[in-house]
């Protein structure tokens, strides 16, 4: 069987709940044709580079999947018939990657950027640590 990484993108209208149970679907058309889900990521709701029917936001959610080609040929048939999902692609890969994917990574690496930290801004000087200058430049 082949891997194949398949990523979707449902509209900004849904609430979790509804875009979850389109990966559920999604899986069920996987494993109902005899493939198999290796791991589902839910990117969350994230901006779009430009609007795609209306809608400013989407969500994103990535499924890895062990299956041969006819399969990913039904899923992205149901895919394409759905209304709530806006964009889809599907990419065959030659391994299916180890622990979160990047766009996992780069949220964590986000997170800990802004941190628990007080202000937002970490170790940068209090403004009262600055001489004041005048508007005359003194």
């Amino acid at each position: 069987m082949a891997l194949y990484e398949h990523v979707f993108l449902a509209r900004q209208d849904l609430a979790q709940a509804q875009v979850d149970a389109l990966a559920e679907n999604a899986t069920k058309i996987i494993t109902d044709n005899k493939g198999k889900v290796v791991k589902t990521e839910s990117w969350g709701l994230r901006s779009l580079a430009y609007k795609i029917a209306k809608n400013r936001k989407a969500h994103y959610v990535m499924l890895e999947i062990d299956a041969p080609g006819d399969v990913v040929a039904e899923l992205e048939r149901q895919t394409q018939i759905n209304e709530d999902v806006i964009r889809y692609m599907t990419v065959k890969v030659d391994a299916l990657e180890e622990g979160p994917s990047v766009m996992m990574r780069k949220s964590d690496r986000d997170r800990e950027r802004r941190g628990d930290r007080e202000g937002g801004r970490g170790d940068r000087p209090d403004r009262g640590d600055r001489p004041r200058r005048d508007f005359d430049g003194e």
